[in-house]
């Protein structure tokens, strides 16, 4: 669904066109940018009004947002220095000449030669290409139907070409309901109101009498609707139409986003939300405060071109009920307030976070600089990372000094990731650190950050522009984005006038923005456009406060605490930005800055007076209060899971409570009968107090408990000093290690070998009303929210998940059936054949855009380019034979194309001159996978002769090639397709062949490698790594799929075809023949089937991943290779 704000343009549209203000309808066309106008557009050109025509055009494109657009302005440009040349005005045409037309040197310059040259001619006419040029008007008309060619294909117009269906003066009919709605709200509506204007709400005076009129349906007010085009009478603005009232918590609009938010989110990420925003850039621009209260009101619109225009003026005063949230049902058995387990940090806990994905792993880190691991279902610390600089020789001097002068340092926040592969870690000075996570719970060190002059007070994942960053905050008063894969700095935010105390990342549809909190009290809101902050509020309290979404993203919170120790938790009515509710229950002087949390869409949690204090959302009284046993700090720390099932809560003793409700409660016990090893281990009695340890003198124990600094006192000091800038020994902070509070049974991770029931698993098979023909490849898209299968019919067949309750985030599940998804004219989106060849014997290949906007494919006839959204085939290309057999997008150039032949050769094809750049000849015969590796600058390309070689992409030159080797009763050379797929560290090799999947370091050496034997005996159809590169999934052509360690290709476990394929539909001989990974969930994926179907599959909620421990019955732990690494083959030289 489009946001409010985008259909408000469309009614003001309707409304001044109806009032024939057209400047001013064709002003707002281009502005907004939902709408692109064609009939003006062709009345502009050919009326040669260029500069109008490029004015308009820039409101919807540039000339370098891709090459649609670069051809669009080229030949607008082109026309118009032809039309100077043709007047003989050889000073316009130089004129254009520099100024429009220089800028296409750069892409072609021969072309921009060509037409300089036409200058030195009496008549352009002479120049052969352009001798059928005629008039003027003619030519025009010519440009115009290559225009809206280039138009109706370039992406950026896509759903900006026609006006959306509504009846004719909609806006006036809306005003009237409203008005209508209004009198109905009067104490003492009279039977004639006089509406006098539209500024201010309506309101009846009280009658003489003071009797009631009678209610509106019986009122003669109630009428017809006025006639289309006609405006009731401002002194009458009769008759009313009966509305229903809406709901209290209906509106919505502030920067109301569609994605979940947390109080630290671990990403922006994009479930929908129920209610969309009113206007919001009209907002940002100019905010409202209403009395009495500082208010917000963000914009929303789905155009990334619309944050870009600031109108003058005031915002809207029309607003927009959206769909009502539903009131909260629940039990008392909801309310997470059982304690089941205590686990024993040893040190003070300054911030935690479960894991996104698995619902027992905590993270937690400390004031002694430590971070965490827990996995709180078997209260086992899986990791333990102590603070220290891991490039001191990087580090900045600011940095040697603070550390130098007070090595002392604290986690002030640690946050997950969105897919739970990575977490952040924000300190009290300068630093942020990066850190990769392995599901079987090792960190490892990825990036460390020299972020922030003083602390670092706040961090949190963000996508803008499709990029994950983290987005930091600090003592500086700054707001910095950084990429995470390389820690770029990307933005830096500045207007803060006071240290920056909370970031809160978000994102609705296009629109990525950040809100911020300082100290000072002041909220403001941030897009990445360098403009500034959008709005600037005072927070309640006018101290430190951090706002947060509820899971669905359609209602907005904020909790905070004054310097006087009031504290404020607060729902804003987000399409006024003001407060809606208030909640009630904080005693008059908290004693710390009380933090909270929210929970599905149900329930508040806040820490304050030594317990938790629960909120029903819709309820501001208090709904009760737990306090775990006792124990608790005054104002103690919490974190609820993902599911909202477990809370944990920080103790005074330096510790960790968990409390669950039924749900939790039921889980940790399942995991506990499931549990491998059932032997109960006794706990060590260790010391709870941290360590000490000074750069001068020798190391004491001293007392956690640090007085709270007057300006963060949720942030005290760290209380350990850190004994040198580099590595600490964790030996020598024995006393950190966890205590265990109670005898417990010892949780190992389990697995199971062999899965072969339903119920152990999720699978889902998916709709599918199109004849079935055996899937011959299978991809999901980018963004994870689709998945494009290609069949042997040479019919693509695209699924689309909507966003639903059940399925916020609107990714691919198999909780939810997609819909098969087709554009409103029904075409299949259908390859070209070759008539001479059969569709089922021929071979299939595809590849997307990075933006999914755009996929290529073949199923051996020509390569056809298909626009994703309409189906349609924008260009064909590579006429057989020979036949295309696999395609590639080059990493660094799109517009580069790697294309395997049929006949053994690899063509470097240029999209954009639509030429063959080289070919690359080595093999014996088709090509069946090609793989560009930009770390090693290398292609690498299989065929169907068993072999690899591997390219130069500078030169094209070949590097290397090698023939892989039979396994040990096979015979050789082996022959058949193999397929080849690189590792995201980008320098490993996935090499795939029926008889085994192997391993290939950077030259081409084999460095492990499994056959198939055991309960894998049958030969290998498909594999492929997961999106995190752990784990290898194998199809096999009994309809069995393996999963194995990617590292070591250690067996760990076997999905049987009788859990996924339902027992209607279970064949003896359908099996898959392709495996697709999802983008960003790495154990998720689609199987693409002999019989035509298509299942996803992904382990059940209560595994959350596959396998485990590798079993021992596929082999010793030390290796599971069927035979020796293969070292000494041939290699041919450079």
């Amino acid at each position: 669904m489009s946001s409010l704000s985008r259909e408000l343009v469309f009614l003001i549209l309707q409304f001044l066109d109806e009032e024939k203000f057209k400047e001013t309808v064709h002003k707002l066309e281009q502005e907004s940018g939902f709408f692109f106008n064609m009939k003006h557009f062709e009345d502009q050109v050919q009326a040669g009004e260029w500069d109008e025509v490029e004015r308009y055009l820039c409101g919807f494109t540039k000339v370098e947002d891709n090459r649609y657009s670069m051809k669009i302005f080229f030949e607008i440009r082109k026309q118009k220095y032809l039309e100077a040349l043709d007047r003989q005005d050889r000073a316009k045409a130089v004129e254009i000449l520099v100024k429009d037309l220089k800028v296409f040197s750069s892409f072609n310059e021969e072309l921009f030669k060509e037409i300089t040259q036409l200058l030195t001619l009496d008549n352009f006419r002479q120049n052969e290409q352009l001798s059928k040029y005629g008039d003027t008007k003619s030519a025009r008309n010519i440009m115009l139907v290559e225009l809206k060619k280039l138009i109706e294909a370039n992406p950026l117009f896509r759903d900006k070409l026609s006006f959306p269906s509504f009846k004719s003066s909609r806006l006036r009919t809306l005003i009237n309901q409203s008005l209508n709605w209004q009198h109905q709200l009067c104490k003492n509506p009279r039977p004639n109101p006089d509406i006098k204007t539209l500024f201010t709400d309506h309101s009846c005076n009280p009658t003489s009498n003071g009797a009631r009129p009678p209610p509106p349906t019986n009122n003669p007010l109630v009428g017809p609707i006025p006639k289309a085009g006609q405006f009731p009478p401002i002194g009458a603005h009769g008759p009313f139409q009966p509305v229903v009232s809406p709901s209290p918590g209906a509106i919505a609009g502030w920067m109301s986003s569609n994605s979940p938010s947390l109080p630290h989110p671990s990403m922006a990420a994009g479930p929908p939300g129920f209610v969309q925003p009113s206007s919001a850039v009209g907002f940002l621009k100019h905010p409202r405060t209403p009395t009495g209260m500082t208010g917000m009101d963000y914009q929303s619109a789905d155009s990334d071109h619309l944050m870009k225009r600031i109108r003058t003026g005031q915002s809207d005063e029309v607003s927009f009920a959206g769909v009502a949230h539903t009131p909260n049902v629940y039990s008392q058995d909801d309310l997470t307030k059982t304690v089941v387990r205590t686990l024993n940090q040893g040190s003070n806990v300054m911030s935690m976070d479960f894991h996104p994905q698995q619902q027992t792993i905590l993270l937690v880190g400390t004031n002694v600089g430590d971070i965490s691991l827990w996995e709180v279902g078997s209260r086992e610390r899986l990791a333990h990372k102590p603070f220290k600089v891991w490039d001191i020789s990087a580090a900045s001097m600011p940095l040697q000094n603070a550390l130098l002068n007070d090595a002392a340092i604290s986690v002030n926040r640690c946050v997950w990731g969105p897919d739970g592969l990575m977490l952040g870690v924000a300190f009290s000075k300068h630093i942020v650190h990066l850190y990769t996570y392995n599901p079987t719970g090792e960190l490892r060190h990825h990036l460390e950050i020299d972020a922030h002059v003083g602390g670092v007070n706040d961090i949190a994942f963000a996508h803008p522009n499709k990029q994950l960053c983290i987005v930091t905050c600090g003592d500086d008063k700054m707001i910095k984005v950084w990429d995470v894969v390389a820690g770029r700095k990307q933005y830096t935010f500045e207007g803060h006038e006071a240290p920056v105390y909370s970031v809160c990342p978000h994102h609705k549809e296009s629109i990525q923005f950040i809100f911020s909190t300082a100290i000072d009290g002041k909220i403001k809101a941030w897009l990445y456009d360098y403009l500034g902050s959008r709005v600037d509020y005072d927070a309640p309290g006018n101290w430190c406060t951090m706002m947060a979404y509820s899971a669905d993203g359609t209602r907005l919170f904020s909790c905070g605490t004054s310097k006087e120790g009031e504290s404020h938790l607060v729902e804003w009515n987000e399409s006024e930005g003001a407060i809606k509710r208030t909640y009630s229950g904080f005693r008059k002087r908290s004693l710390g800055v009380v933090q909270f949390d929210t929970t599905r869409n149900r329930f508040l949690a806040a820490g304050d007076e030594f317990q938790i204090k629960f909120w029903d959302m819709d309820n501001m009284n208090m709904l009760t209060t737990v306090d775990a046993d006792g124990g608790l700090p005054a104002s103690p720390r919490l974190r609820f899971n993902k599911e909202g099932s477990l809370l944990a809560v920080t103790t005074s003793d330096n510790g960790i409570k968990i409390l669950a409700n039924s749900d939790g409660v039921r889980l940790l016990r399942m995991l506990e009968g499931r549990a491998m090893d059932k032997n109960r281990c006794p706990s060590e009695p260790i010391s709870s107090k941290p360590l000490t340890i000074n750069a001068l003198g020798p190391a004491s124990n001293v007392s956690a408990a640090i007085a709270p600094t007057l300006e963060r006192p949720d942030r005290g000091p760290p209380a350990v000093s850190i004994s040198s800038l580099g590595t600490i020994d964790s030996s020598r902070l024995i006393d950190v290690k966890p205590r265990v509070a109670e005898d417990v049974d010892k949780i190992k991770s389990w697995r199971i070998p062999d899965i072969s029931d339903p119920s152990q698993i999720r699978a889902l098979r998916l709709p599918d009303s199109i004849a079935a023909s055996k899937v011959v490849r299978l991809i999901y898209t980018n963004s994870g929210l689709s998945l494009l299968a290609l069949a042997s019919n040479a019919v693509h067949k695209l699924w689309k998940w909507q966003r639903t309750e059940r399925n916020p985030s609107g990714k691919a599940t198999a909780n939810v059936a997609p819909q098969l998804w087709q554009p409103p004219s029904g075409t299949l989106m259908t390859n070209d054949i070759n008539e001479s060849k059969p569709t089922e014997e021929s071979a299939a290949c595809i590849a997307l855009s990075k933006n999914d906007s755009y996929v290529m494919s073949a199923s051996g006839g020509k390569v056809s380019l298909f626009n994703m959204m309409t189906f349609k085939v924008m260009t064909m290309f590579m006429s057989p034979p020979p036949a295309a057999t696999f395609l590639a997008f080059h990493p660094q150039d799109n517009n580069i194309i790697a294309i395997g032949m049929e006949d053994s050769s690899v063509q470097i094809y240029n999209v954009r001159v639509d030429e063959v750049k080289t070919k690359l000849k080595g093999h014996q015969n088709r090509i069946t996978g090609l793989a560009f590796s930009p770390t090693l600058n290398a292609l690498v390309s299989s065929g169907a002769d068993a072999q690899l070689c591997m390219w130069s992409i500078d030169k094209w030159e070949k590097l290397k090639s090698r023939f892989i080797q039979a396994p040990a009763g096979r015979q050789s050379p082996l022959v058949g397709e193999t397929k080849v797929q690189f590792h995201n560290d980008q320098t490993h090799l996935l090499v795939v062949h029926e008889s085994q999947i192997s391993v290939y370091d950077s030259k081409l050496e084999c460095s492990r490698s499994w056959s198939p034997k055991d309960t894998l005996p049958a030969p290998i159809s498909s594999a492929i790594y997961s999106c995190d590169g752990l784990l290898v999934y194998a199809g096999f052509c009994d309809g069995a799929i393996g999963v194995f360690d990617a590292e070591t290709l250690r067996f760990r476990c076997r999905i049987g075809p009788s859990a996924y394929i339902p027992t209607y539909a279970v064949s003896n001989t359908a099996h898959p023949l392709v495996i697709a990974p999802h983008p960003s969930e790495p154990n998720q994926i689609a199987l693409g089937m002999s019989d035509g179907a298509v299942h996803v599959v992904e382990p059940s909620d209560a595994e959350l991943k596959w396998g485990g421990t590798p079993s021992q019955d596929n082999g010793p732990l030390p290796s599971n290779s069927s035979n020796p690494p293969l070292s000494g083959q041939p290699s041919e030289p450079r």
